[in-house]
């Protein structure tokens, strides 16, 4: 290869695609982990099923319309597998005992807050798919309802409804637990 050859690939552009994916992947990672683990409630699965969905996404990122919509497409990628994985029974949030890692202040407040967590995560599971998915968009990851509708492909109305709903239904299977 001359000189000039490689003057001029060192100087061109990153195709677009690849430029989405490496901004992506730059401010969306950490959320996109936190949200598989809520499913998987393991760390080490949860990087699995976020690397996945970027290589899933890098596939057919050529693809995308509107790169303004990358973001929840990724999300819909990653909420996707979190859902299968947990459908083929690999690492269920139902079946584990561990909690998420936020270490409280004292031995006590580990205890009230594992078993404060633990309950809410056993209710939440009970809920149809499309209410807990909208609660943990919303209020775990806190995206906005527009958001939380391009990361589920539904309207921002169902997106409200199945937060009311699904925020009633939360709220009831706790009271019955006290």
């Amino acid at each position: 290869m001359t000189s000039e050859a490689s003057a001029t690939a060192v100087d061109r552009p990153a195709p677009q695609g690849a430029d989405l994916v490496a901004r992506l992947y730059r401010d969306e990672v950490t959320a996109l982990v936190r949200l598989a683990r809520i499913f998987t409630e393991d760390r080490n699965a949860a990087e699995d099923l976020v690397q996945e969905g970027f290589i899933r996404f890098q596939r057919s990122a050529h693809q995308l319309r509107d790169p303004d919509k990358a973001a929840a497409y990724l999300r819909s990628v990653v909420l996707n597998l979190a859902r299968d994985h947990n459908r083929r029974g690999l690492m269920s949030l139902r079946h584990q005992e561990t909690t998420l890692e936020r270490p409280p202040a004292s031995v006590e407040a580990v205890v009230i807050a594992g078993e404060n967590e633990r309950e809410i995560i056993e209710a939440l599971n009970t809920l149809p798919n499309r209410q807990r998915d909208c609660l943990i968009l919303r209020f775990y990851l806190d995206l906005s309802e527009r958001e939380t509708a391009e990361s589920m492909g539904i309207s921002p109305n169902s997106v409200k409804t199945h937060c009311r709903r699904g925020l009633a239904a939360l709220e009831q299977r706790l009271e019955d637990k006290q």
